[in-house]
């Protein structure tokens, strides 16, 4: 195959992001919707996509779209694609999906007319009736918007957010991919001093490290696609070679988490360990009432949100004191994400920069202070 049409779903907000880290690895005729990139490319680039693009979500490779209001027009779209040049006749194809504002908007019911078809289009081609599934896995992925439909094999297998590091969380973590993306927007260098006075499990602290000692964030992890026949085993191979010989070793980047849960700073601790950057991060207990960030340093955080009333308004106070205690200008910037709809008030300041971004199904905004 010499051309793969690759898309990458990520976080509302975070489209810039990936669209700019899309073209660092290769990719090619990029274009941008909300919340998904999609782009072009070779082998190589697909697979560097599932070890290097920190904001994505998952690697999906586009099979085919076509328009269809009727379960034979998607039936019939789904058969004309060449699914033979990818699965292979033991292997197993399950298909997941969604659909919003169409006619099918019934997902099961899609799934299985969309299941159908590929047994069909894939008896055609083998020859056979009945295909036992116990080979590698080719996940079908579709998506329903407004009567387009869009058919992926899904290359990642499990969400990129999962790094590979950080196996427990506490109550309330912060996606990866999303801290990923808040470290970008934070102009994190391999230079930086980065801070997180609510560190939790350490999540945006090792993802400010994997930034600034470029490390791809897909390094400790499998993908689905590692077993694919059609993928050669010596592009993963090289691939994952290069990505070790550009570890930036000596850099100067260092960071410190601080958090008032001892539980939280163990954890935060062993998840650094975990990701191989403990010599960078420095975690100790801490209150936010005695936070001083120094100069130089770039402070990143998802402080508590507070979901009931009494927790709104113990969260409302730390929103209070951070105000008191951060003093951000253009060399010790501040980046806060928070749902709180009076933030800026409470703050007492408002952002010199706003961003509207997504913490799983929760409208924030990413607040940044630089001056």
């Amino acid at each position: 195959m010499d051309t793969i049409r690759i898309a990458c779903p990520c976080h509302f907000g975070l489209e810039s992001v990936l669209k700019f880290e899309a073209s660092k690895i290769g990719g090619q005729d990029i274009s941008v919707t909300d919340g998904r990139v999609s782009f072009s490319g070779d082998i190589s680039v697909l697979v560097r996509a599932n070890l290097w693009l920190s904001t994505a979500e998952r690697v999906l490779v586009q099979l085919a779209e076509f328009d269809a209001v009727t379960f034979e027009e998607l039936f019939q779209g789904v058969k004309a694609i060449p699914l033979e040049d990818y699965i292979g006749e033991k292997d197993s194809f399950p298909v997941k999906g969604y659909s919003l504002n169409s006619e099918l908007h019934s997902v099961p019911d899609c799934q299985s007319i969309i299941k159908k078809a590929a047994v069909e289009r894939l008896k055609s081609r083998y020859g056979i009736s009945y295909f036992e599934e116990t080979g590698d896995t080719y996940l079908i992925r579709f998506s329903i918007l407004k009567n387009h439909v869009t058919v992926y094999l899904d290359s990642s297998g499990a969400g990129l957010h999962k790094r590979g590091y950080r196996r427990n969380s506490n109550a309330a973590p912060i996606k990866e991919t999303l801290a990923a993306g808040m470290v970008d927007f934070a102009r994190v260098r391999s230079d930086s001093t980065v801070c997180d006075p609510f560190c939790g499990s350490g999540t945006i602290l090792i993802e400010a490290a994997y930034k600034a000692l470029n490390i791809a964030p897909g390094l400790k992890r499998s993908f689905s696609s590692e077993k694919w026949g059609w993928v050669p085993s010596s592009v993963w191979t090289e691939e994952r070679q290069n990505a070790m010989d550009s570890i930036k070793k000596g850099t100067d980047f260092m960071a410190y988490g601080y958090d008032i849960d001892p539980e939280c700073v163990a954890l935060a601790q062993e998840n650094c360990r975990k990701a191989g950057i403990h010599k960078r991060i420095q975690i100790k207990q801490a209150d936010i009432r005695d936070y001083k960030n120094e100069s130089g340093t770039i402070t990143i955080c998802n402080p508590p949100y507070g979901e009931r009333l009494l927790e709104l308004k113990e969260a409302e106070k730390l929103y209070e004191i951070m105000g008191q205690r951060f003093n951000a200008d253009k060399e010790s910037p501040c980046l806060v994400i928070s749902p709180h709809e009076e933030f800026e008030k409470i703050f007492g300041k408002p952002a010199d920069k706003r961003r509207k971004l997504y913490n799983g199904m929760l409208k924030c905004q990413l607040y940044m202070y630089f001056r």
